[in-house]
Parts: C-alpha cells; structure tokens; sequence
C-alpha cells in the first residue's frame, strides 16, 4: 500500500507546477484549484491501488478532459496567448497509463484513440491503432476501424486497403470483415464518381441498360474489379454461402447510383446462377436486378418494375425458397 501511496504522491508531485500556473494567471481560484487538486489526489491513489479497473481510468481522463475544456475557455475569455502546460499531454499519459495496465480492455483503446481523433493528433491515432492491432488482432472491428481512419482522416486509401487485407489473414471467418472491405471499396469509386462529376470529367450513366458494357476509357479497378475480387475470395472462403453473397447484393443497394455497382451485381447473379440455381438468393438477386441502378423519376423505372414484379412472380409461382423469398420481399 506504502509503494500505492509512493507512486500516487510522484505523480501528484508533477502536477504542481501546472496548479501555480493556473493560480498565476487567475485562470482558476484557489479553492478550484484545490478541489482540483483533491480529485485528482483521488484518482491517483484509486488507480495505484490494487484492484484498479479500466473505468477508473476512464473517469479520471473524463475528469481531466473537462479540467482541459474548461481552461480552454478561461484562456480565450481573459485573452491569453499561450500556457505552459498542455490539458491534453496529461489525459494522454492517463490513458497511456491505462492502457498500459489494462492492455485487454478494448473499451479504453478505442476511448483513448476517440480522445486522439478529436485533438486531431493523427499520428497519436496511428500510433495507438498499432498498439491495439498487434494486441488484439482477432477483433475485425478494430481493423474496419483502422481502415475508415485511414481514408476519412489521412485521404489513403492503401493505407487503409493494407489494413483490410492485414485483417482478412488474422479475421478470415469473420463475414462482416469481408462485407466491411466491398463497402470501403465501393465508397471509394463512389468518391471517383463525384469527383469526375464535378471537375467535368465524365458523366454518369444511372439508367444504363443491364446490357451496357463500361466504358473504354475506364480501368479494371473503376469497372468493380476489387469489390468481383472481394466477392469471389469470400465465396471460396465460405463454400459459397448463398446467405452470404445476398449480402453482399444488400450491400450494393447503397453505391445504385455507382456504375460499377451494376458490374458487381451481375457477376453475383451470374454465380448464384452456377452456384445455386434454386435458391431465393438467386430468385431476390434477379428481381432487384431488374430495377437496380435506375432512379424512381426516370422513364425506364416503371417497365423495369413490372419487369422486376414480373420476376417475382415467376419465382413464387416456381416455388423457389417460398419462405426465404417470401420474408425478403415483405421485409420493411
């Protein structure tokens, strides 16, 4: 308990010059600062003592994390150009600390990389996605994470497809992982998409024909052929599970208005057709074909919905999966 105390004191003991400052510039009155100093005297010996949890390290750096808010404010009121101390260096070396101690607990990495995020302190963030990947590499949550940091904070979509592929060797039975990968890779043609619509590169074509092949001009990559690569590789994973590759059709339902995305739909039909002639996956992956890609306001939507209803019928009146297809169709 005498160490317990020991190490409480040493850190409280670091805090002190920060606690003058505040008293120097008025930011804070001596019995804030003193109520300051008392919780904080709290946590310490809480967390140095024996059965210490990650939620008390989690209060403490919400504690600091208000203490750091509200000097923010003071400082802006009063018109002061610049401190000494930094709010934020000391709620990173709280969550070090914990993080530290309770390495398990993913609840506090991910509070401790939120905390990052929001500080805008990017290489924090990539430092401590390391960390917690190479402790927990089997939680596909944490590399989809990864993956999204990556791409909406850093612009780099190979960072974040090396994340996704890293994951897929750790989380290769995880169907989500995969479902997560075809997502990012769509958004990403989809961000292609609105950029060439707005520089004036190339127009898009969201009533285009089943039978329309791409364009010339376009690459494989632009024609679908990573989310068709990410598709074929979770299908030879998971024997080709119908289930699955319905998914991944509820996936594409998102990115319609992304020409690619009708690339992608037909080679899934074309393989639920080898793969599962007679199963409602198949029957359902038809019917939304038919009106897949083509707006509510367009000319083409109301023949392509009889022709979609038309489909429906036919593999209702075939017998197809009655339940499956039925519970997909009356779905809200």
């Amino acid at each position: 308990m005498a160490a317990a105390s020991d190490k409480a004191r040493f850190f409280l003991e670091q805090s002190v010059p920060e606690l003058r400052e505040f008293e120097r510039l008025k930011l804070f009155s001596l019995a804030e600062i003193s109520a300051i100093a008392r919780k904080r005297s709290d946590f310490e010996h809480k967390i140095n003592a024996r059965g210490s949890t990650a939620a008390d390290y989690a209060r403490y750096a919400e504690f600091e994390t208000n203490v750091d808010a509200l000097r923010r404010k003071r400082v802006k009121r009063l018109g002061i150009k610049a401190t000494s101390h930094s709010g934020q260096r000391r709620i990173f070396f709280v969550f070090d600390r914990g993080t530290k101690k309770h390495a398990g607990d993913v609840g506090l990495w991910m509070q401790s990389i939120e905390y990052a995020r929001r500080q805008r302190a990017h290489k924090k963030v990539s430092q401590l996605l390391a960390d917690v990947l190479r402790l927990h590499p089997s939680k596909p949550d944490l590399w989809i994470y990864a993956a999204q940091f990556a791409v909406e904070e850093n612009a780099d979509m190979t960072e974040a497809r090396g994340y996704m592929q890293r994951g897929l060797r750790f989380c290769a039975t995880k169907k989500d992982l995969w479902l997560q990968y075809a997502r990012l890779e769509l958004s990403y043609l989809a961000k292609i998409q609105a950029r060439r619509r707005i520089l004036g590169v190339a127009q898009d074509h969201p009533t285009a024909s089943a039978d329309d092949d791409a364009r010339p001009d376009d690459g494989p990559a632009s024609c679908g052929a990573i989310p068709i690569a990410i598709f074929d590789t979770a299908m030879a994973q998971f024997h080709g599970e119908g289930e699955l590759a319905h998914a991944f059709v509820e996936l594409l339902a998102d990115f319609s208005d992304v020409p690619a995305s009708r690339q992608v739909l037909r080679h899934i039909r074309n393989h639920l057709l080898a793969q599962h002639p007679g199963h409602w996956v198949t029957s359902a992956c038809s019917v939304q074909d038919a009106v897949f890609g083509i707006p509510v306001s367009s000319p083409q939507f109301p023949p392509a919905l009889r022709e979609s209803l038309k489909r429906l019928k036919t593999a209702r009146a075939e017998g197809v999966g009655q339940l499956g297809l039925v519970n997909w169709a009356t779905k809200p």
